[in-house]
């Protein structure tokens, strides 16, 4: 029902537009013939035939006859003015209107072929968008879990990392308290030795002296 009113109104807009543009104009009346003659007369010589819908430009008039020219061949005659209307005769303008109906249906289908084109098209770009979409979110929560992983890993790093460091630090101090026991094992057997050669050192000074104590005893007894 909205396309025939459409229709109807652009009918009607173009029948309006028609009578406006072709007021100037005059054409052979409805559904019949006259003669074009040389002279206004019906005594003077037919020059051709018209047919309704001929459309003419209007020289002049004298009387009940119009001088005119036939603007299709440029043909030049007097016909009677009763047989000539300032509107488009019937018959063409329903012609023409018929042509003008068949043209806006020939187009309204290929809107509505259009429409429908579109119509599957924009469907298509749904399905499209949804599979896209549900794409899009399994990489995101792809992405959140691969996110969660790596700040796992670099938690994990960083304790390594910390614990190497510690590692390393602890065995610097192991080597270097490996070191001082070393050294002062060597300073204490240097010592042992220092001590039991001042011991022997004493005991043969002691027992030098007790030998001459003892010599010297004997010297005076005997």
């Amino acid at each position: 029902m909205k396309t025939l009113s459409m229709m109807s109104l652009v009918i009607l807009g173009v029948f309006g537009i028609a009578q406006q543009s072709w007021a100037a104009q005059a054409y052979v009346t409805d559904s019949f013939e006259i003669t074009l003659r040389t002279g206004p007369s019906t005594e003077n010589k037919i020059v051709a035939m018209l047919s309704s819908g001929r459309p003419v430009d209007v020289l002049d008039t004298q009387g009940e006859w119009s001088q005119v020219k036939v603007l299709d061949d440029g043909k030049e005659g007097w016909a009677i003015s009763r047989y000539l209307v300032t509107r488009l005769p019937w018959e063409v303008q329903a012609g023409r209107l018929k042509e003008q109906v068949a043209s806006l249906s020939a187009k309204l289908n290929r809107l509505e072929n259009g429409l429908a084109g579109e119509s599957q098209q924009r469907q298509g770009f749904a399905t499209e968008l949804k599979r896209k979409t549900e794409e899009l979110d399994a990489l995101t929560k792809e992405h959140q879990e691969l996110k969660k992983g790596a700040e796992g890993y670099l938690t994990l790093k960083t304790l390594y990392e910390a614990s190497e460091k510690d590692l390393r630090v602890a065995k610097s101090e192991l080597s270097k308290v490996t070191e001082e026991n070393k050294n002062l094992r060597s300073s204490q057997e240097n010592r042992w030795f220092l001590s039991g050669a001042l011991v022997l050192l004493c005991g043969l000074l002691i027992g030098g002296i007790a030998g001459r104590q003892q010599k010297k005893r004997r010297s005076l007894y005997s």
